[in-house]
């Protein structure tokens, strides 16, 4: 059963990266990392297999409940259209798979991942009850890699 104590961050799909972190970074009181961006990241979803989207993304480094701020290209999962907003949750799980599988035995389906389930899913995957919410749960290997990044601190609005 995924642990919600764990959660450690919202997603927020936005149209425009800068602009966002510009608009909530004085209100909210956050500073953000790094801007990371892929031009080729791997997503898995149900309806198109493995594919490589382009993907920009930031966390506030304020915790310990982090704001992710995303923007990509149209056809991507993470693309805002006409409705940006609150996107998921995000948990730290120790096993991605075995915590995919559990969800799934309980009625969930895999929404997208970093790998196809009959791979392992990878590092995160996105699960999701019939009622529509989205919980990305991310494998806490990772969780050393992001403590790094957001105590890097700083980026350039």
């Amino acid at each position: 059963m995924i642990d919600y104590q764990r959660l450690f961050h919202t997603g927020i799909r936005v149209p425009d990266l800068q602009a966002a972190m510009a608009e909530l970074a004085g209100t909210l009181g956050v500073t953000w990392a790094e801007v990371r961006e892929s031009d080729e990241t791997a997503v898995w979803t149900p309806d198109h297999g493995l594919r490589y989207v382009p993907l920009r993304y930031v966390y506030s480094c304020e915790g310990p409940q982090h704001i992710e701020l995303l923007e990509s290209a149209p056809g991507s999962p993470w693309h805002s259209g006409d409705t940006p907003g609150v996107h998921h949750v995000g948990v730290w799980v120790d096993d991605v798979a075995t915590e995919v599988e559990q969800a799934i035995e309980r009625g969930w389906r895999v929404a997208l991942a970093g790998a196809s389930p009959d791979d392992g899913c990878g590092n995160f995957a996105y699960v999701q009850p019939p009622n529509g919410m989205l919980v990305e749960v991310v494998s806490s290997n990772l969780k050393p890699f992001f403590e790094q990044w957001w105590a890097a601190g700083l980026a350039a609005l």
